[in-house]
């Protein structure tokens, strides 16, 4: 279809107002049920402007859409009102609409009127879709809905460029984290780094974060756990005509389950051999004398680059900053003010300028001395003094918060497992929440003899042996498998079967660690190796140790009571002769059975029944 007969077609359908509403839900996570609902508007369904994405490009192309939106925001309310649904609407706008003269209070007031519809029950949701925006303006037009009872919303955070400055200009009372961030966050440090940034960002600017796009159980169950308020997404509910008032029996069992989740780590990675060369975006440079209306067409020609470099023979002089440029131009009689003039006359001469080769820490603190500019708009990055590429705060913040989560885990080099500081912070995440667990720790014995014999390199061998047993034995998504130290590790389970599992590593390292003995100590079932006293003696084979506990929160309050009944569990475990499974029932609830499992065949089961403490 031509680009005329789009024009008509979407004349049509404003004229005979024929657009559709659908309406997505969005769950309060604290009280798990529904608080809103959001507005997604579509074309008639034999259209070629049905889908959203075309509707709005054309009316964009046509100067329709203000018009659009109106027909929109006006078709929403409508259907809204007719369904006499519960909480609040979200409804989408741009931020051309609404500094148009027609989106004034009044008239919005009076739409609302018309379908029965309090200022109360309406969320304006702004949607980032311009490249310049009048800042003062916007905070204005914002300041005019509040004052009629109407709250604003901020879409897709981490999408556009000036994301954080609307924020920070506009202070919505709701802000929409983007799907990209959502997506897969389970498996995903990163992203649950910026997703836990964000909820205390929030929190300071006293705004309410909603997660969009949620598809999987998991991803809503890392959300609660970070503590974010509202979610929505094709889990809690598909956009509808008629949308669901009731959450599926999927959604509340997640709600409801007191299951902690285990965060995904960052492989450990040197931090200190990572350099600003990580950070450089190629990007083209201008010189002194470029007019100031050329860069603003390369402005427009890269929409991702947040800066242009003035170089002078290779060497950087300056750097323009978009939002400063726009600034210039955006003003009226700005092109013809602006346009002609070099673009030496508005870059800002004093840039941050740093080498390649400069590390990580010593860049965030050379961003820190700079400023709030230095973050916010950039810095140039050079090779032997030339001009190489730009780098931007964002990028530096993705980076160093990568290094500051690998070392706050502290990953065990050898084993790439948790160390202490991770393991004490999911133990308490676990008894903070209240969630009945079992803590089973893991110690091999004759491991020192072992040592002895074969050399440390073996050694290595037979821990990351059972480093990966314990990997390959365990639910990623309930247990957490740390590494102490040593030959040292432990699991936090909130698998029900922690039991049959136990067995199960029992059974295989048994089988698989008889390849790192030699054939004739296989055979005599161990070896002559001197004990620590200097005396000659005979050691047997390497076996595996397990000491459990049942955590009850009734009865454990605190991370040393849990490790210390731990460490007494698998004192108890070493006694028992060949690789063996203790279970310390002592502060076992009442009437609680556990899971009876056959030991596998060279491993043995024992069990204590005491009063409680």
């Amino acid at each position: 279809m031509s680009h005329d007969e789009l024009r008509v077609h979407l004349l049509h359908i404003l004229d005979k107002a024929r657009l559709m509403t659908l309406l997505q839900p969005v769950l309060d996570l604290a009280n798990g049920r529904v608080m809103g609902y959001e507005a997604l508007s579509r074309g008639p369904s034999n259209s070629p402007l049905h889908a959203p994405q075309a509707m709005f490009r054309v009316a964009e192309q046509h100067g329709l859409l203000t018009a659009l939106d109106w027909a929109c925001v006006r078709t929403s309310l409508k259907t809204f009102a007719q369904l006499k649904l519960p909480g609040r609407l979200f409804v989408n706008l741009s931020p051309g609409s609404l500094l148009d003269a027609s989106f004034a209070p009044e008239a919005v007031l009076a739409a609302l009127s018309d379908v029965g519809l309090s200022s109360s029950q309406v969320v304006i949701e702004i949607t980032e879709n311009a490249t310049a925006l009048d800042y003062a303006f916007l905070r204005k037009a914002v300041a005019g809905l509040r004052a009629i009872g109407i709250e604003v919303a901020m879409d897709d955070l981490g999408e556009g460029f000036s994301s954080l400055r609307l924020w920070s200009e506009l202070k919505p009372a709701f802000v929409k984290i983007d799907k990209h961030f959502i997506a897969g966050i389970h498996q995903d440090p990163h992203k649950i780094q910026f997703v836990r940034s964000i909820r205390m960002l929030a929190e300071g600017a006293h705004s309410c974060v909603i997660a969009e796009g949620v598809e999987s159980p998991s991803e809503l169950a890392v959300l609660k756990d970070l503590g974010i308020r509202y979610a929505q997404g094709y889990l809690i509910g598909r956009p509808s005509p008629v949308p669901i008032r009731l959450l599926s029996r999927e959604v509340e069992a997640c709600l409801q389950s007191g299951i902690v989740s285990v965060f995904p780590m960052l492989q450990a990675r040197d931090g200190l051999h990572v350099s600003a060369d990580r950070l450089v975006v190629s990007a083209p440079s201008v010189s002194p004398k470029t007019s100031s209306e050329d860069v603003l067409e390369l402005m427009m020609q890269y929409p991702e680059l947040h800066a242009v470099a003035v170089v002078d023979e290779e060497i950087p002089v300056g750097i323009i900053h978009r939002p400063a440029l726009l600034d210039r131009f955006i003003g009226l009689y700005g092109r013809e003010l602006h346009g002609r003039k070099p673009c030496r006359d508005m870059m800002d001469t004093d840039p941050l300028i740093v080498d390649k080769a400069t590390r990580m820490t010593e860049l965030s603190e050379l961003v820190v001395k700079k400023g709030k500019a230095a973050f916010t708009q950039g810095f140039i990055i050079t090779t032997e003094g030339r001009y190489l590429g730009l780098g931007s705060g964002f990028d530096l913040m993705r980076e160093v918060t990568e290094m500051q989560i690998v070392a706050a885990r502290y990953a065990n080099p050898l084993s790439g497992l948790p160390g202490n500081v991770p393991i004490q912070e999911h133990l308490e995440r676990l008894l903070v929440n209240e969630q009945t667990f079992v803590t089973a720790y893991f110690d091999l014995d004759q491991f020192k003899p072992y040592n002895d014999v074969y050399g440390f390199r073996r050694g290595d061998d037979i821990i990351q042996l059972l480093a990966r047993i314990l990997r390959d034995s365990c639910n990623p998504e309930l247990d957490f498998v740390g590494h102490i130290g040593g030959d040292d590790f432990v699991v936090l389970f909130q698998s029900l079967d922690w039991e049959i599992r136990c067995h199960g590593m029992l059974a295989r390292f048994d089988r698989e660690c008889r390849a790192l003995f030699n054939p004739e100590h296989v055979e005599a079932g161990g070896y002559r190796s001197e004990d620590r006293r200097g005396v000659m003696a005979f050691h047997a084979l390497v076996t595996l140790s397990i000491g459990a506990v049942l955590v009850d929160p009734s009865n454990y309050h605190h991370y040393q009571e849990v490790a210390r009944a731990a460490s007494e569990a698998k004192r108890m475990a070493k006694r028992i002769d060949g690789s063996s499974l203790f279970i310390d029932q002592r502060r076992m609830p009442f009437g609680r059975r556990l899971v009876t499992e056959t030991p596998a065949a060279g491993t043995s089961t024992a069990s204590e029944e005491l009063t409680s403490a």
